[in-house]
């Protein structure tokens, strides 16, 4: 999976599941958690789809904002980790 593609589907995940399908103004660089978009139960929603849909183990030490806590840090901490994991 190409890195726009796990863009494009942490964006339509994030959007669908904690904005109701409302396409808002928030930025891909913009803290989920300082903009009220997700909460500490959301994150755990994110860090289970990241695990399901895009195949990426999330240990306890990765949850961490500079992995999780916007749009920009999940795409990189997916790109790395399959950078990291690939054979």
């Amino acid at each position: 999976m190409t890195e726009i593609q796990i863009r494009e589907r942490v964006r339509a995940f994030i959007v669908e599941n904690f904005l109701f399908g409302r396409e808002t103004t928030f930025q891909d660089e913009h803290s989920l958690l300082e903009h009220s978009i997700v909460d500490s139960t959301g994150i755990l929603e994110l860090v289970s789809f990241i695990e399901s849909e895009l195949q990426v183990p999330v240990g306890h030490e990765e949850l961490l904002p500079a992995n999780l806590d916007s749009v920009d840090n999940i795409v990189r901490f997916v790109v790395d980790r399959q950078a990291t994991d690939a054979p």
